[in-house]
């Protein structure tokens, strides 16, 4: 009787785990912006800065674990798409100021709204999934371990 049970109690944890992973799937938005062109070796912070900025996805790796490291990004109400874990892009932008959305699924959807001011001097914005919502900061500087960084491909309609 008992291995019974414990049979049954095994079952349950595996699905309402193999659930709770797949559950946490970002549909991926298409993007309504042009990504510059880049080869990860023309990456450097003299490069970026007068409106062109990089922005990455610096998701831990409990975000990593249970695939909830995406995030969809929209900067003043136009779709920039999806950016997964250890992912980053490159963009130009004017002068002024910006209203981010960013949305992340971690059993219910996660959304927040973020307001930044870009000048010449910013270069690098980190982005990031939290426990209980998202973060934005702009850093100026590149991620530990940049070089395990991908370019995001551009996704299309």
């Amino acid at each position: 009787m008992n291995t019974i049970v414990i049979k049954n109690i095994r079952f349950v944890v595996i699905a309402m785990t193999l659930l709770l992973v797949t559950s946490c799937a970002l549909k991926p938005i298409a993007s309504e912006y042009d990504f510059v062109k880049t080869n990860f070796e023309d990456v450097t912070l003299e490069k970026l800065g007068n409106g062109k900025v990089l922005i990455y996805n610096g998701a831990d790796i409990l975000h990593k674990i249970d695939n909830t490291a995406r995030l969809n990004v929209w900067i003043n109400g136009k779709a920039l798409g999806q950016i997964k874990g250890r992912e980053y892009v490159i963009i130009d932008l004017k002068k002024g100021d910006y209203e981010v959305k960013l949305q992340h699924i971690d059993v219910v959807n996660m959304r927040s709204m973020h307001s930044f001011t870009l000048a010449d001097s910013v270069k690098v914005i980190k982005i990031k999934p939290t426990i209980t919502s998202n973060k934005l900061e702009i850093t100026n500087e590149f991620p530990k371990r940049f070089e395990k960084f991908t370019y995001a491909v551009k996704k299309s309609e």
